[in-house]
């Protein structure tokens, strides 16, 4: 292979700042590279480190990627549009679909950049990452391409920045770490050595080296042990495609020194495999430049630090190696989702971490039951004792207790319901007369202050009612009040007894007494997520469907109501059951058209704690208090004039609004 008989290393230094500096630092920007200038300024920042996957394509770039990496790159470029990337990903849709509908400009705005419509408005200092055209770096290798504010580093290319008095070295080495290619040129006529004899050319002391690179160092030993033979001050990677960037060193991650050596081994033990396999091929053909270069690569992977005689908690071991505890690395998430700024000032380099991180929202919304009208609700207005009377007092139960225990009761108390749970209408509702005090519900005394703030609410509510049915049925005293308030969103008035026994709840499948609302409309699908998005974002169902990835499937139907001007675009998709709607709540996609939608599932009113609108304005702070007065005063009667609905006798504790 054809290389030149003496090495040159491309350097030179750049000053940004003296006395103060920002650089952001970024993955992934995937060929949306007119983003770089509207980034840079966002954080004040004079330069820009990339860390891969730039977008290195070019117009005859298509006919050179291959059908799997071309579907790849067609999945996650920000340049396609969200529809039209669902319609090539179908699964009906082969290969030769995607390459005759993409062109080179939904992958890459790079042409643009290489013809001057695009310019940088900060340096950028980027490495090739895992899907990049390798003749399009190589011209920038051989200087054919040369663009602007745009510096490549690679094995031969280093920069220098002078910035907020620090001397930061820039060392970069790009693509995928794939171990069984590390002897493989691909496509490329130019060796990819010498990354460990540039660094070496230009070490300094009195500089700080930064490490650039595609491969995460924290997951791959290979690049952890390059760091350390380059004394690395800082990496930069990227390769991961976390939702968070990370911060670490060695010494926070690993229990003890031998678990770093560990690391390292295990790279080094991966690596010996393949160049045992192919090392009598590689000496056949190198020629006497590169077996320099490839004896430093070799050097570097032996060069493993020695095992430290000491070692557990507080134990010190002697000479052990620095990077071990003073080398940091940051690993970050692609540009879609955050970002890393590195301040340096006064010789201080401090970090800023932003990352769009993963949606919670869900779980506000994971603990309320699926079926929307079984929410926590009052307890019935009228049960009889229940209790035996040589028990003590004991919380109210969640249901009614059965009929063996109700046969217990008292002679003074009303007889027992026929069935388990089924509300009988008082005295009252049924002949108009006033009813015995009855007993406390289900015959228990609150015995702790939740119970008895329970029972106070409760019983407050009751007496409104009561209020209420005195005054709009004073001139009918063949009907009463509804023991629970309407929810249909009319006035309540008087009620008949089959009202009544249409208003309680069922009892099938162990009803809590909840009564069932009557909203006028069917009950929402149990298993539906709600979406709330920009008014100006259009979206069809099949944006809807993509937008929840893997999860897709088990949607059963997207309703999009139709959008009005100015208000938030909303859409309702259901799922066939409550795995696959949790599904569809965890595995979302984090933006939908570069727009950030709210994303939980959707609810009823009701079950959202919202009490609907009753009319006649009555609320709380004192306004409903005034219309009962008034009709009561109207009826010839006054406020606690009459007894409660539950029988107990009237206080002289004010009321707060309707009470």
């Amino acid at each position: 292979m054809p290389v030149p008989s003496t090495r040159t290393v491309n350097t030179q230094t750049k000053v940004l700042d003296t006395n103060h500096g920002r650089i952001l630092c970024i993955a992934d920007i995937r060929g949306r590279l007119s983003a770089l200038n509207d980034l840079a300024p966002e954080v004040n920042a004079k330069a820009i480190i990339h860390t891969g996957d730039f977008g290195f394509f070019e117009a005859n770039s298509l006919e050179r990627i291959n059908d799997r990496t071309l579907r790849h790159l067609t999945m996650y470029s920000p340049l396609i549009p969200s529809a039209q990337r669902t319609h090539l990903l179908a699964p009906e849709n082969p290969a030769a679909v995607i390459r005759s509908t993409v062109n080179i400009e939904l992958l890459s705005e790079f042409p643009l950049l290489l013809a001057g419509q695009i310019k940088l408005q900060v340096p950028v200092y980027t490495v090739w990452g895992a899907c990049e055209d390798v003749l399009v770096l190589e011209k920038f290798r051989s200087a054919q391409y040369s663009i602007d504010n745009l510096h490549v580093l690679d094995e031969a290319t280093t920069r220098l920045l002078d910035v907020g008095g620090v001397k930061l070295r820039l060392l970069g080495l790009g693509g995928a770490l794939v171990p069984h290619k590390l002897f493989d040129n691909g496509d490329g006529s130019a060796t990819i050595a010498g990354a460990v004899d540039t660094a070496q050319r230009v070490f300094d002391q009195s500089e700080t080296r930064l490490l650039v690179t595609h491969a995460s160092p924290g997951r791959e030993g290979i690049i952890s042990q390059l760091a350390l033979v380059l004394k690395a001050d800082l990496t930069v990677s990227a390769g991961l495609h976390f939702r968070y960037a990370t911060s670490y060193n060695e010494f926070s991650v690993q229990p003890d020194f031998e678990g770093f050596r560990h690391k390292l081994a295990l790279g080094k033990d991966s690596f010996d495999k393949v160049w045992e396999s192919v090392k009598i091929q590689v000496d056949a053909v190198i020629d006497d430049n590169q077996r320099v270069l490839l004896d430093k690569a070799l050097s570097v992977i032996e060069r493993l630090p020695p095992t430290q005689p000491s070692s557990g908690p507080g134990a010190t071991a002697t000479g052990e190696e620095p990077a071990w505890k003073n080398c940091w690395n940051w690993n970050l998430c692609d540009a879609a989702y955050g970002s890393l700024v590195l301040d340096v000032k006064e010789g201080r380099v401090s970090a800023e971490m932003k990352s769009q991180g993963f949606n919670y929202a869900y779980r506000r919304t994971a603990t309320v039951s699926a079926t929307p009208s079984s929410s926590v609700s009052a307890l019935p207005a009228a049960q009889s004792s229940t209790q035996p009377p040589t028990k003590g007092p004991t919380p109210v139960p969640d249901r009614p207790l059965p009929p063996h225990l109700a046969n217990k009761s008292t002679a003074s108390t009303p007889p027992p319901p026929a069935a388990a749970g089924a509300q009988v209408p008082s005295t009252e509702l049924v002949t108009g007369k006033a009813s015995p005090v009855p007993n406390k519900p289900n015959g228990s005394t609150p015995s702790d202050k939740a119970e008895k703030e329970k029972a106070k609410r409760k019983e407050k509510k009751e007496r409104k009612d009561k209020e209420r049915a005195t005054v709009e049925g004073a001139t009918s005293p063949d009907v009463g009040a509804a023991q629970e308030p309407s929810t249909s969103g009319t006035p309540d008035r008087g009620a008949t007894p089959a009202e009544v026994e249409e208003l309680k709840s069922p009892v099938e499948g162990g009803s809590t007494g909840a009564r069932t609302p009557k909203t006028g409309k069917p009950p929402r699908h149990p298993w539906t997520i709600f979406m709330r998005m920009a008014p100006h974002l259009q979206v069809v169902e099949a944006d809807i469907r993509e937008f929840f990835g893997d999860a897709k499937v088990g949607i059963t139907r997207v309703n999009l109501p139709h959008p009005f001007q100015g208000k938030a675009r909303l859409a309702y998709v259901e799922f066939g059951d409550e795995d696959a709607m949790k599904a569809g709540l965890e595995k979302h996609a984090g933006t939908l058209k570069d727009t950030n939608p709210d994303v939980k599932q959707a609810t009823d009113r009701e079950s959202r704690g919202e009490t609907p609108f009753r009319g006649f304005g009555r609320g709380r702070g004192g306004r409903g208090g005034g219309y009962a007065a008034r009709g009561l005063a109207a009826a010839g009667l006054s406020r606690g004039s009459g007894p409660r609905s539950n029988g107990d006798v009237n206080s002289s504790r004010g009321g707060d609004g309707g009470a």
